[in-house]
This record gives structure tokens, C-alpha cells and sequence, in this order.
């Protein structure tokens, strides 16, 4: 009979079927139990406090993501102005407005994720936005 009963509370470990022994550890499945149970309301207080739990964006992370925009928006009005002059004719007119217009998009862009503006709309900042409501 127990037998049966250690077969029926046996998990799945990293070497196989291991069986749990409940009689000679009883109190190891309570502190267990206790610990995961405080660990879900530390990560419930935490979630519903309204702080920000993502990650600081690093240095490196936030020089490739400039890098990674001016060089789109430069390439992308290229490409456009390349595309209209050849529709168009024009020959290098279109591409050198393109161009420039691409290369302050890519600034532009640039310029807001450095702010940590993000894909926000508008150039307020966090805390106006913040002051706005809290005036409502």
C-alpha cells in the first residue's frame, strides 16, 4: 500500500521518474508550498503597485537603435527619390530632396528614441502627460 502510494506522487525530474517521499520529509512540502505562495504575492504587489518593471535600456542597446534609424530613414528616402526619379525623369532632383527629407526623418527618429519618446505621439514628455491627469 505504500507502494501505491509513492507511485501515485511521483514527478518527472531530470533523471527520469523520481519518486517523492512524504513520509520521511512532510514539513519540506509545506515550506515549499509557503515559499511559493510569498513569491506570488511579492510579484502580485509589485505588478499592481504600478512601478515600471522593465528593463534600464543600455548604452549599446540604445547606439545600435540610433544607428539602426538613421541609416533607414536615410535609405528609405533614397530609395523613394531613386524610384520617382526614374518614374519621373528627373534625374537627380527627386533623390537629392528624398534624401534629405530621409535623413531628417532618420534624426528626427533618432532624436525621440534617445528621448525615450518612443513610438509616442507628439513631443510632450512623460510627466506632462502624467500632470495632465492628475489635474482632471
Amino acid at each position: 500500500m505504500v507502494k501505491d502510494q509513492r507511485q501515485a506522487s511521483s514527478f518527472k525530474g531530470p533523471q527520469g521518474l523520481m519518486p517523492i517521499d512524504l513520509e520521511k520529509n512532510p514539513d519540506g512540502l509545506k515550506e515549499l508550498d509557503s515559499k511559493i505562495r510569498s513569491l506570488r504575492q511579492d510579484v502580485g504587489r509589485k505588478s499592481l503597485s504600478g512601478k515600471d518593471v522593465a528593463l534600464p535600456p543600455s548604452l549599446a542597446g540604445i547606439a545600435a537603435r540610433a544607428g539602426v534609424e538613421l541609416v533607414a530613414g536615410v535609405a528609405v528616402g533614397a530609395g523613394v527619390g531613386y524610384g520617382l526619379d526614374a518614374w519621373l525623369e528627373s534625374s537627380p532632383w527627386m533623390l537629392v530632396v528624398c534624401f534629405i527629407l530621409g535623413s531628417v526623418a532618420g534624426m528626427l527618429n533618432v532624436y525621440r528614441a534617445v528621448n525615450g519618446m518612443g513610438m509616442a505621439l507628439g513631443y510632450t514628455s512623460k510627466n506632462s502627460e502624467t500632470d495632465q491627469n492628475k489635474s482632471k
